[in-house]
């Protein structure tokens, strides 16, 4: 026989925090987008994705398309108001909180996803864990 029991908080539930940033895109990044879009059709957008894979469970996509999905969500930079890059919302729940950056250093010119979510990390940086 299983017993099972539950801690039942019943004090008055508090509001959820939310971020109403689910997801920020930085200014390097904004600028590094901006750059890349300029060279290709109009209406042409970077949507940023996680898929299952990768050495720690899930990787992050970064494709440009022209077509926005109906679950696509609009992520902005208030200092690049023409730029919008598109995150499924989906994605949104493993990518909230965090910073899409670009960083150049003498060995990589790359974007990088700083995820709070991220228990663990690949060494490249490319796969993350939850």
């Amino acid at each position: 026989m299983v017993k099972i029991s539950f801690d039942i908080d019943d004090s008055a539930p508090s509001a959820p925090t939310v971020n109403s940033e689910p997801v920020r895109l930085s200014d390097a990044a904004a600028a590094r987008i901006e750059t890349i879009l300029a060279g290709k059709d109009a209406g042409t957008h970077l949507r940023i994705s996680v898929k299952g894979g990768g050495c720690n469970g899930f990787s992050y996509a970064f494709d440009l398309t022209q077509n926005k999905n109906p679950d696509d969500m609009d992520v902005t930079n208030p200092n690049y108001p023409t730029l919008t890059v598109w995150v499924p919302e989906p994605s949104l729940i493993l990518m909230q909180g965090s910073t899409i950056d670009f960083e150049e250093t003498l060995a990589a010119s790359q974007f990088v996803v700083k995820n709070p979510n991220a228990k663990s990390q690949c060494g490249c940086g490319s796969s993350f864990g939850v």
